[in-house]
């Protein structure tokens, strides 16, 4: 594919999917969820991404189905529009500007040209309404919706605090310690209220309301974990509620089953808790979610329902509790100590996960690959505890040695741990071979394998370089342990310094052959084989950041850049300072596959991309305004395939695509395709035949028949191929003939076999059959006739040769009974 001249910086994964309740399809195949400022569909049974919907410039906020078309969904954001789409193509339908930010959307069957969304009160601050907007049915795709009645006043902005009941007789909000509830035939609006103040038990804030589907009771979870069930609250003085207490913590959400006989509730407990007929006594759980519940959403037929965590997961669960599925994305983490590392063998983004977890992220899917447990120790939820952490992550140049770093946060003494872990192609999984503890006194600032694919399995090295001024180089070593369950382990073998200076970055050259080590100010180059200093390079004011060596062409240049605003290049042959620019550099992140160099500064509150090639001064791509936010890390991603790029100064993406992660956590990319191009092939296969169970096995078979049937277009054979198969008188009388009425498997196999290659002298279809036909209806019982048929198939092609018949002969016998069988009438079968 040919891309256009202009690069769009897309979101490219990692969003929040638990931004808004998650809804199933009708049939309860597909669920659809928010995903920033897109809808996503999922398979149910494959967990694929079958449809990536976009068009909205902000994130997402809700997602209905039609309740009057049930292939249709309606989705709300926060750049005033609702789109509805036809989801099963992936097409939107209409477009309602509102004209005002849409905080969350609620559908109804009840009301055919009405939807229901959360608005900010005009002109005044954290003040938010309850509308109703009225859908024009006019014809055209982008239309006005600018009819809007408030319902409520001073509700609160979160989707999960408002519910509707009784199929839309009432609506009812809650905000801190109020209830209101609002009937529309009545108009009648009744407000209650709990203690604001704390009691022994905790606070009574509201949190999360439900409401039963067909009684009149509503269901209110607070802060201090309790839920409170609500009835006869048409009366203001006269309402009753029952309570229901399990949850140490803050009730998360709440959500009836379809009928009302059971109630869900999910909290940071990361337990989903089912209380059966609204009662304490009978509860049942399914705990280790993994994370706390933000949503919980049930199917149209109760069959299933699914909890959204803040982790960035989804869990389908089945009605009777039983874990089905899991869709895990991003997980986001508070700082990425690791780095975005990219995986050799995977091609998958490396960084911290869970906590003490490196997380695999694919970004073809959007989903988590794998998480590979580093720290290998439980994880204690509590504020104020120094736990150990991964802070650091390198792979060797063909993904088989993992290094990873992890240490615990304390004032004196910090407890670091190096470990090396090797891949097992038989478990198809990194198994721990060397630990090391303490390889520094002080903190490790960065580290990194030798990089050359040749050396790999001769004298692989490992560097590290740390706040207690030296760097080390680690290399394997063989274990003479006989107690020892691998054979090689890793030792120490080299220690420098420079100058009693803390060392801050360390890289190898293309070819190995040089280790570059910035100590502050100041960058060293070393001999990676005699380990001699070669050269030093002192930079302007200022410690530097980042540094990282020029490749293929441009392998004699080394490149810095320093906390102080300057980028500079220094050439190794004449070791003197080829060029600088003034810049502040924040990410500096080579190609491994080609010569370009990208380059993140932050000035004035915005990002911009510089790419260039260390022997040109001239930056060939320069992106003002890449995004508001900050720019943390960077990472360039091998493509499978290059791409044709047609203008010159994108060439730098032909071979690898730039992905960058920000402060706030969000994964984008400069792309040259859509979101929607980039799914994978099995995902739209999928998309395409939803009515039909896919697996594995399908995918690879349908893709191997479709490549055959492209060949045999190709040469022309696809309608001879075809045409024989279906005029074949073996192949008709084989699938035509009642089973219970034919020969042996034995005696059919070479006649069908035979009967699907073609014949030499290129005979017809139609001569054959008929040739077939009368051979048939010859009923000569004398020996003598058949002596001379005999005679005439040995000096004549006879059709059943043409037919590739029999390789061996018959006797005269079992010719009589073949006739015989042939003969026979079984038109009575058809009766039954």
């Amino acid at each position: 594919m040919v891309a256009p001249a202009a690069l769009r910086v897309v979101r490219c994964g990692g969003s929040r999917l638990c931004g808004a309740r998650a809804v199933f399809s009708a049939d309860s195949k597909y669920l659809l969820c928010a995903s920033g400022d897109f809808v996503k569909m999922y398979s149910v049974a494959t967990e694929e991404t079958l449809r990536l919907m976009g068009g909205h410039a902000d994130l997402v906020t809700g997602v209905q189905l039609n309740p009057h078309n049930h292939m249709q969904l309606y989705s709300s954001s926060l750049d005033g529009s609702i789109k509805l789409w036809d989801f099963m193509d992936g097409i939107p339908i209409k477009t309602f500007s509102v004209g005002s930010k849409l905080l969350a959307l609620y559908a109804l069957a009840s009301y055919e040209d009405l939807v229901f969304v959360i608005i900010p009160k005009s002109d005044e601050r954290d003040i938010f309404q309850l509308v109703s907007v009225k859908l024009t049915k006019t014809a055209g795709q982008d239309l006005e919706a600018k009819e809007l009645s408030v319902v409520l006043n001073g509700v609160d902005a979160s989707p999960k605090r408002i519910a509707f009941g009784r199929e839309g007789e009432y609506v009812a909000s809650v905000k801190e310690v109020h209830l209101q509830v609002y009937f529309f035939k009545k108009k009648q609006l009744n407000r209650f209220s709990v203690s604001a103040t704390k009691t022994k038990s905790g606070n009574n804030q509201f949190t999360c309301i439900a409401c039963h589907p067909t009684e009149d009771c509503i269901a209110t979870g607070h802060a201090d974990g309790k839920i409170r069930l609500w009835r006869n609250f048409y009366h203001k003085k006269e309402y009753t509620f029952s309570t229901l207490h399990w949850h140490h913590d803050t009730v998360m959400d709440l959500a009836f089953s379809m009928e009302g006989t059971s109630l869900l509730s999910g909290g940071v407990e990361s337990v989903l808790v089912l209380w059966h007929n609204q009662s304490d006594c009978q509860k049942d759980f399914l705990p280790r979610l993994g994370s706390p519940i933000e949503y919980i959403s049930m199917s149209s037929d109760g069959a299933l329902c699914c909890t959204l965590h803040t982790d960035n997961r989804i869990s389908i669960i089945n009605s009777n509790l039983r874990f089905s599925k899991s869709i895990q994305g991003l997980i986001k983490s508070t700082v990425v100590k690791t780095g975005l590392v990219v995986d050799p063998r995977t091609k998958a983004l490396v960084l911290n996960g869970e906590p003490g977890h490196l997380q695999f992220y694919c970004l073809q899917s959007d989903q988590q690959l794998f998480s590979l447990d580093i720290v290998q120790r439980q994880y204690i939820h509590q504020a104020g505890l120094n736990q150990a952490d991964l802070v650091k992550v390198a792979f060797s140049a063909q993904g088989k040695w993992l290094a990873t770093v992890e240490e615990r946060e304390v004032t004196i003494d910090p407890e670091l741990q190096l470990k090396l872990w090797f891949y097992d192609e038989e478990t198809q999984s990194f198994k721990l071979n060397t630990r090391i503890n303490m390889p520094h006194e002080d903190h490790i600032k960065d580290m990194c394998f030798r990089d050359t694919d040749k050396l790999e399995d001769d004298s692989l090295i490992l560097v590290t370089a740390g706040r207690d001024r030296v760097f080390k180089v680690w290399v394997m070593v063989e274990d003479t342990d006989p107690e020892a369950q691998q054979s090689v382990s890793w030792s120490c073998d080299f220690v420098g310094s420079y100058h009693n200076y803390q060392a801050t970055n360390c890289c190898f050259s293309e070819d190995g052959s040089l280790l570059a080590v910035s100590f502050e100010e100041t960058v060293t180059v070393w001999d990676s084989v005699t380990w001699d200093l070669k050269c030093t390079f002192c930079h302007p004011p200022g410690k530097i950041r980042n540094i990282c060596f020029g490749r293929l062409t441009c392998s004699k240049y080394l490149i810095s850049a320093t906390d102080y605003g300057f980028l500079c290049c220094w050439n190794l042959l004449s070791c003197a300072l080829e060029w600088s620019a003034h810049l502040n550099i924040l990410v500096l992140q080579p190609d491994p596959l080609s010569e370009y160099i990208a380059a993140v500064s932050w000035l004035s509150k915005e990002s911009s991309l510089f790419v260039f090639k260390p022997n040109d001064p001239r930056p060939i791509f320069i992106q003002r305004n890449l995004c508001k936010e900050k720019i943390q890390l960077a990472a360039f991603v091998p493509r499978d395939e290059p791409e044709i790029i047609r203008s010159e100064k994108h060439l730098w993406l032909r071979r690898s695509q730039l992905f960058f992660l920000t402060d706030m956590q969000e994964l984008m990319t400069l792309s040259t395709k859509s979101l929607g191009e980039r799914l994978t092939s099995s995902s739209k296969q999928l998309a395409v035949e939803e009515s039909l169970p896919v697996t594995p096995f399908r995918l690879l078979l349908g893709k191997h028949r479709h490549q055959q049937s492209e060949e045999d277009t190709d040469l022309g054979k696809l309608v001879v191929h075809n045409k024989h198969e279906q005029d074949s008188p073996a192949v008709k009388e084989l699938l035509h003939t009642p089973a219970h009425i034919l020969p042996s498997a034995s005696f059919l196999c070479p006649i069908f076999i035979n009967s699907l290659l073609i014949s030499k002298k290129n005979k017809s279809a139609e001569e054959v059959a008929d040739e077939v036909e009368m051979e048939s209806e010859k009923t000569e019982d004398d020996s003598d006739e058949e002596r001379d048929v005999t005679e005439m198939e040995q000096e004549d092609t006879s059709p059943l040769e043409l037919l590739g018949e029999m390789t061996y002969k018959l006797s005269k016998s079992q010719e009589k009974e073949l006739r015989k069988i042939r003969k026979m009438d079984y038109s009575w079968v058809l009766a039954f």
